[in-house]
């Protein structure tokens, strides 16, 4: 999500020591200059290991990029490689496809909260392709909706907000779930289609795991504690390997009216005195004041069946409350499903979930209980390219009724403050991650964090090397043994950065085509590794950002740390959300919130101040889409 980095969530006062605290800095810097070679020597027989018993081998050789980079640009247009065709599939406000309700997107945005409900959310981010009878011509789209802007949603902006207007915007977030059909060379929506679904505020998510029905999920409107109205702000999103959507409730703090004395638990999360949507005006739920525990039942990972346009989604509660960007499924030899997460908060935390049970044959109905048993842990970085993870149980450590945990419900639902105590490794905002199925390697973008080293803020540490960081770095790691290790050897792949910066912290170490701000990430079936950016309108095409040029798609070739630029977007757009088709011959990405403003809304009275895409008419405004990749040979994307 594009924030302005004055306003990005920073509420971790834990005092944690960071690495340089505890570690030699001479060997710490001594290991960041050397740690390519030095990592290289030391996960030697690691890696060996796991190529000789990893099935994934079977997977063949890593493909070589073979496309022309394209230039930095600053235009409002799409720009892909020479022998590449992009197509924009499914715009916000497009009818999802129920049969009952297929209204047109109105282009001075009058449609109703009702025709909303019908039609794809705003702001799109992650997606995931799910094909029909594996096909790589005939699937399913799930895809999230993070956030809205209100001076585009509605014809007068949010003055005043009105009940209906919250409606509406309640109607814009959440999930959506389409058909998409290749004909004749072209993409299309498949309308009516009985797959077609909306997931908003109104919509019935269960709750499963360890916080089902505790006491701190308890509300007057749901005093069993076991069902909530809604998922919002969702980020990054995944495809598990039963078949599922999983997608992180991001900074949901952000919609909820603490008032003017905010408790401790509350001003930990980052809820402030009022609400940035107005919500809580028209809708009870969000005041917090009124209504301590609603915030409690956000800021998970929820699971949804595409399949099955019948069945209840599911909030995952095992897997840690946190600000998620989104949840990434490994498998271990044995078959156990490990999640990976992060935050996209300045000096939050990853995670990692190792489930109880084996994955079984079966698809979803299977594996419903999957992700409800199994072990919580949280990282902790080593200044000499180890790490541990710290596992978040009630009763080990510090995480004692006597210290605020009174049971595993309350450490899961209070995951921040048990990683505090466990002293984990304080992240620059943890996004997506992707795990690399030929080598088992796991990589993480930190998107950056400006915070880190200035006056009262923590300092450097290895993980995290450069004070002022505004460009951002990806980081990875293997576990020892298999994805249920508890320690691992990390390194970085990458320092983001522009080499002709004058200030050092900004210039980064990229091997090819220079970026800032990584965000999205996912590994195509060829093995090659995708990279998108979300530099804030405020940072793009000026200071340290000048040469970047609007938000990106680069390509990167693990092996050798090459990277190449793909894809430029239009204005003040992120480029996000990356899934093939099986086959590797399509790409579908989103873009998100072209021509966002500094302020991230709009002014209604100049809906086109910044960009017109992607429809170009002259009445109409910005809207963000999905767009589909395509070789015009029918080749293997990157190849």
């Amino acid at each position: 999500m594009a924030k302005d980095f004055d306003t990005m969530e920073d509420s971790n006062r834990s005092g944690n020591p960071t690495l340089h605290e505890v570690s030699d800095p001479a060997r710490r810097l001594y290991l960041q200059a050397a740690g390519g070679a030095w990592l290289t020597s030391l996960l030697a027989p690691l890696a060996a290991g796991c190529a000789h018993s990893n099935p994934s081998a079977a997977l063949g050789p890593r493909a070589r990029m073979g496309f022309r980079a394209v230039p930095p640009s600053a235009a409002d247009q799409l720009v892909v490689p020479p022998g590449y065709i992009a197509q924009v599939l499914a715009p916000w406000g497009e009818p999802i496809g129920i049969a009952a309700h297929m209204p047109a997107f109105a282009r001075d945005a009058s449609n109703s909260a009702h025709d909303q409900a019908y039609q794809l959310g705003m702001h799109h981010d992650g997606l995931s392709y799910f094909p029909l009878e594996g096909s790589s011509a005939h699937g399913l789209i799930a895809l999230n909706h993070e956030y809205t802007d209100d001076g585009l949603l509605h014809p007068d902006g949010m003055q005043p907000m009105t009940a209906e207007k919250v409606r509406k915007s309640q109607n814009a977030h959440g999930l959506s779930v389409y058909e998409v059909r290749l004909r004749e060379g072209r993409w299309e929506m498949v309308r009516p289609s009985k797959y077609a679904r909306r997931f908003t505020m109104q919509t019935p998510f269960t709750v499963a795991g360890p916080a089902a029905g505790h006491p701190l999920m308890r509300t007057a409107a749901d005093p069993a504690g076991l069902r909530v109205l809604g998922t919002l702000n969702n980020c990054a999103s995944s495809q598990t390997p039963w078949g599922t959507y999983l997608s992180g409730e991001e900074n949901w703090a952000n919609y909820f009216a603490a008032g003017p004395q905010p408790s401790a638990h509350h001003k930990r999360w980052g809820l402030r005195e009022k609400s940035s949507y107005q919500w809580d005006g028209h809708d009870e739920r969000f005041n917090a004041e009124r209504n301590p525990n609603e915030p409690n039942r956000y800021g998970w990972v929820v699971e949804v069946d595409p399949y099955d346009p019948e069945s209840t989604p599911i909030k995952r509660t095992a897997l840690g409350r946190a600000a998620h960007e989104g949840a990434w499924v490994a498998l271990t030899r044995d078959q156990r499903a490990v999640v990976y997460s992060g935050e996209d908060a300045r000096f939050e935390y990853i995670y990692k979930f190792v489930s109880r049970d084996r994955m079984r044959p079966g698809g979803a109905k299977a594996n419903r209980e999957l992700l409800d048993h199994g072990t919580l842990y949280v990282a902790r970085f080593y200044a000499d390219g180890r790490g541990r993870w710290l596992p978040l149980v009630h009763g080990q450590g510090p995480l004692t009724a006597a210290n605020g945990f009174a049971d595993q419900g309350e450490v899961v639902i209070k995951a921040r403050q048990a990683s505090d105590a466990l002293g984990a490794t304080r992240m620059d905002r943890p996004e997506w991650l992707s795990i690399d199925p030929r080598t088992r390697w796991v990589y993480c973008t930190l998107t950056n964090n400006t915070s880190r080293g200035q006056p009262g803020q923590p300092g450097v540490d290895a993980a995290n090397p450069r004070a002022n960081n505004a460009m951002g770095h990806i980081i990875r790691w293997l576990e020892a043994g298999d994805h249920d290790g508890e320690t691992f050897v990390w390194n970085h792949l990458v320092l983001a950065g522009d080499p002709a910066n004058t200030r050092p912290e900004a210039r980064g170490d990229v091997q090819g085509d220079f970026f800032g701000s990584p965000d999205g990430l996912g590994f195509s079936p060829n093995g090659l590794l995708w990279i998108q950016t979300d530099a804030s309108a405020t940072q793009m095409n000026q200071g340290e950002y000048a040469r970047i040029g609007n938000n990106q798609m680069l390509v990167c070739d693990p092996d050798t740390r090459e990277i190449r630029r793909f894809l430029t977007g239009p204005v003040n757009c992120e480029i996000t959300g990356v899934s093939f088709t099986p086959d590797g011959r399509n790409l579908f990405i989103s873009v998100q919130h072209p021509g966002e403003t500094p302020s991230e809304r709009s002014d209604p009275r100049q809906p086109r101040r910044f960009s017109n895409w992607p429809d170009r008419h002259p009445d109409g405004r910005p809207r963000s889409a999905n767009v589909v990749i395509r070789r015009l040979d029918g080749g293997e994307i990157g190849t």
